[in-house]
C-alpha cells in the first residue's frame, strides 16, 4: 500500500522561504514521478511542480523561478524548496505520485498547510 507523508508546511512572513518533505513508501520510488499540488480555499486544486522518474521539472507559470523541486531517489523523498513567498501561495499542499505518463497520479498524501501572512 502506497503512503506519502507531507511535512515542512507552516506560517511564514511575505518573502520569505519554506521546504517541503514527501517520504513515499510501499512502492519502488525510482519507477514513479512525483509532484506537488495545492489547493487554497475555495478553488480548485492546482499542479505546482513535477519530477519525472528520471528527474525531468516542470512548474506552474506562478511559481517558476522561486520554487525548486527535487527528489532523493535513496531515502524516497521529494522535496519543495519555496522561496520569496507570497500570501497567494497559501494553500494545502498535497504530495503525488504516478506514473510518468499520467497526471496527476493515483496516490496523495494527505496535505500539509503553508500560510504566507504578516
Amino acid at each position: 500500500q502506497v503512503q506519502l507523508v507531507e511535512s515542512g508546511g507552516g506560517l511564514v512572513q511575505p518573502g520569505g522561504s519554506l521546504r517541503l518533505s514527501c517520504v513515499a513508501s510501499g512502492s519502488v520510488f525510482t519507477l514513479y514521478a512525483m509532484a506537488w499540488y495545492r489547493q487554497a480555499p475555495g478553488k480548485q486544486r492546482e499542479s505546482v511542480a513535477r519530477i519525472s522518474s528520471k528527474g525531468s521539472t516542470d512548474y506552474a507559470d506562478s511559481v517558476k523561478g522561486r520554487f525548486t523541486i527535487s527528489r532523493n531517489n535513496a531515502r524516497n523523498t521529494v522535496f519543495l524548496q519555496m522561496n520569496s513567498l507570497k500570501p497567494e501561495d497559501t494553500a494545502i499542499y498535497y504530495c503525488n505520485q504516478g506514473s510518468d505518463v499520467v497526471r496527476p497520479g493515483g496516490y496523495w498524501g494527505l496535505g500539509t498547510q503553508v500560510t504566507v501572512s504578516s
